[in-house]
């Protein structure tokens, strides 16, 4: 066994009802700029996938992808896995995988459809932090997003307001309601004791 990794299991809720999303997140998180994941995510079996995540930085982008994202329970799960790890996700076993099935089990019946198992005592903190932060997301409009996105690209509120033809005020007025600040410090949070987790956190 290696040091702690996470194991995410992504579940797609109502899947019998509605379409197959699979895909559509699947290209979501590849896109997820700067933040390698150590093993891709993929499909597992019907309406399910998997990857695998040893950067701190990497655990909160992919979470903060899945919150943006609506339909799905998800399980992180938190612990070793057993070495060497198979190319493929799907492939791998360890306490972290077991944790990981636990955990998107137990993520159909808590708030925000999230559960981190893990036995780091810091796992509640960062299911907690992940919670707020979908508390955040949730509340975001549309016209939010579209600040919120264009913000993430470097622009200042004041190219925001040339790029959507809105005045400065009105950006900053939309940024607060989507909450822009507080999102920020919750994924700056969610890294560091992700970093606890993995322990990875400096010394």
């Amino acid at each position: 066994m290696g040091g702690a990794v996470a194991v995410l299991t992504i579940d797609q809720r109502r899947s019998r009802s509605g379409t197959d999303r699979v895909p559509e997140v699947l290209a979501e998180l590849a896109a997820v700029p700067e933040h390698p994941v150590l093993r891709p995510f993929e499909r597992t079996a019907g309406d399910e996938l998997q990857g695998v995540v040893d950067r701190p930085d990497a655990l909160a982008a992919v979470a903060g992808a899945l919150l943006r994202q609506h339909g799905w329970y998800v399980g992180i799960g938190i612990g070793p896995v057993e070495e060497p790890l198979p190319s493929s996700a799907r492939a791998g076993r360890g306490p972290a995988y077991l944790s990981a099935r636990e955990a998107v089990t137990a993520a159909k019946t808590s708030p925000w459809h999230l559960r981190v198992v893990g036995d780091h005592p810091d796992a509640r903190s960062l299911e907690t932090t992940l919670w707020l932060w979908a508390a955040v997301l949730a509340r975001r409009t549309d016209r939010g997003w579209e600040v919120a996105d264009l913000v993430a690209e470097g622009l200042t509120y004041e190219q925001v307001g040339r790029r959507l033809g809105i005045s400065q005020s009105a950006v900053s007025q939309r940024a607060q309601a989507a909450g822009i600040v507080e999102a920020r410090r919750a994924q700056e949070l969610v890294a560091t004791l992700a970093a606890r987790v993995l322990g990875q956190e400096p010394s």
